[in-house]
């Protein structure tokens, strides 16, 4: 399920929606070190920082889903769509997988919006991964995967990335919460909705 066998060029062509986001999020960092662009820009503009998202700058609550503020941060976060994604992609299909992933990242920024101080300012992806890790749950208490595999595999590392959540310093855990709960309850829905 997460071993992957396929060329690069193979990959692309298979999981177009997790290629386009790992590519926008690598040239969102490397813009940052274009020397005819401010040092900073693409943090100064495009993070979310909720005292300018209560300003009116709402479209703060989506673009630090793809701003990402060192090479350690955007390495750990395009590694693990790159493979925790592509089964997904594959059995949302494309659309509702996108929609998914961004809604996830959504709800995230939301979340931290309301529940941090107004001081309070965050990159990165990892909510909308926790997002994936949810509808991994959601799929695993449908029965839509094999569970026994999946209570092998995937259980344990939400396990160790929720735990890991509050452990590490510089993390948003409001977004990792909501994150994980959006996916979940998406996906629980959607699929229950779908039987019907």
């Amino acid at each position: 399920m997460f071993t992957r066998h396929e060329s690069f060029s193979q990959y692309v062509r298979n999981y177009p929606v997790i290629s386009t986001i790992i590519l926008l999020q690598i040239l969102l960092f490397i813009i940052n070190f274009i020397p005819m662009i401010p040092h900073k820009f693409i943090l100064q503009y495009l993070s979310g920082v909720n005292i300018y998202i209560a300003n009116g700058e709402y479209w703060r609550l989506i673009t630090p889903i793809f701003v990402h503020r060192d090479f350690t941060h955007l390495f750990f976060n395009s590694f693990s769509l790159l493979i925790f994604g592509p089964f997904l992609e594959t059995t949302l299909e494309k659309k509702l997988f996108s929609l998914f992933y961004l809604g996830c990242g959504l709800m995230a920024n939301i979340a931290t919006y309301l529940f941090l101080p107004l001081t309070y300012g965050h990159v990165g992806a990892s909510g909308a991964i926790f997002g994936l890790f949810g509808i991994y749950l959601a799929l695993i208490v449908l029965k839509k995967i094999e569970v026994a595999k999946s209570t092998q595999i995937i259980i344990p590392l939400i396990a160790i990335a929720f735990i890991m959540t509050f452990l590490e310093s510089n993390v948003n855990i409001i977004a990792h919460i909501f994150g994980l709960l959006s996916g979940f309850l998406f996906s629980l829905v959607y699929f229950l909705l779908k039987k019907k």
